[in-house]
């Protein structure tokens, strides 16, 4: 254990990079944003205007050779996370990469297997269970407060037409079940704590090989479960958790701050609705703060890499059906 805080060093300057996560990174308590990786002295530029003294590599190799680093973070396009991830484990780095952390069960697997081998900590960088919003609805649902669950409905989805953007380019891992479907599949897992049985149905709409809308259905133990995700409809984003006595919905569940205010609504037999508003809460920053407490502290990250591989394993389900 020390004092010191985390080194972090950053692969690619990525615009959501430098919008969230270096910032976080920046602002977290125990975390120092020390280093970025890129070819461009430009993009360089951007990141240490926040970062004074921000290291500056040119290449991705250099930064995982940088001795004063202790973790990466991955942001690079999807095709790419697995790789890069093992490189810096086996460069003796703590990791946290974008979602979806692979492409298939067979990838997530073997960087399981890479972090094993090397006892360092690897996780997705999942950041909505690092929210307090999703702590209170998973700790409603343990406690009973829905009565017996039966259902779950979700829906994530916003416009993206630009044909550069790698979620349209379906050679770099794109596609909307990829980029939000890792969301509306996930928080469901995570908040119930149980995993799907079977897949009920699957619609997907494709466009140059990449979904742009996808409505799934799945069999869980306990309850059913429906959710749909495009990335060619205006924005919109809920979730939905029906029990036998009441109805919990979060109203801005994956983006808080961006999309909207996030806001827990307790809708109880009596027909009263308990609000909670999370105003302000950072789930970037939290993430941040929870990976280095992991690493200095040995406390449990809440999202391992094999809670992203039950996810992966439901992407694989559904875009075997195309």
């Amino acid at each position: 254990m020390t004092d010191q805080p985390i080194r972090w060093g950053i692969l690619g300057a990525a615009r959501f990079a430098r919008q969230h996560m270096a910032l976080a990174i920046h602002a977290a308590n125990g975390a120092e944003l020390a280093a970025l990786a890129t070819s461009s002295a430009e993009k360089h530029a951007e990141f240490a205007r926040f970062a004074p003294g921000l290291t500056h590599h040119q290449s991705y190799e250099a930064l995982l050779a940088d001795p004063d680093i202790d973790a990466v973070y991955i942001p690079l396009p999807n095709h790419l996370h697995v790789e890069w991830a093992i490189k810096a484990l086996e460069a003796g780095k703590h990791v946290l990469v974008e979602k979806p952390v692979g492409l298939d069960v067979a990838e997530v697997d073997r960087l399981i297997a890479a972090r094993d081998r090397t006892g360092l900590l690897a996780a997705e960088a999942y950041m909505i269970v690092h929210h307090p919003q999703w702590q209170r609805a998973k700790a409603l649902i343990a406690e009973g407060a829905l009565g017996d669950l039966a259902h779950v409905n979700a829906a994530f989805t916003f416009r993206n037409l630009d044909e550069s953007n790698i979620r349209n380019q379906a050679a770099k891992g794109g596609g909307g079940l990829r980029d939000i479907g890792v969301y509306t599949l996930g928080s469901a897992r995570w908040a119930t704590g149980q995993e799907p049985q079977s897949l009920t149905h699957a619609h997907l709409q494709m466009e140059n090989g990449i979904d742009i809308f996808a409505d799934v259905g799945f069999a869980f133990p306990d309850f059913t479960y429906q959710g749909f995700t495009s990335i060619r409809m205006a924005n919109r984003q809920e979730v939905h958790f029906h029990g036998t006595e009441a109805l919990l919905t979060l109203t801005c569940p994956f983006n808080a701050n961006v999309f909207d205010q996030a806001e827990l609504h307790l809708k109880r037999p009596d027909g009263t609705t308990i609000v909670e508003r999370f105003a302000g809460v950072n789930q970037y920053v939290l993430q941040v703060q929870n990976f280095g407490q992991a690493i200095r502290q040995g406390q449990r990250f809440p999202w391992t890499l094999e809670d992203a591989r039950g996810t992966q394993a439901m992407l694989n389900q559904i875009l075997a059906t195309v």
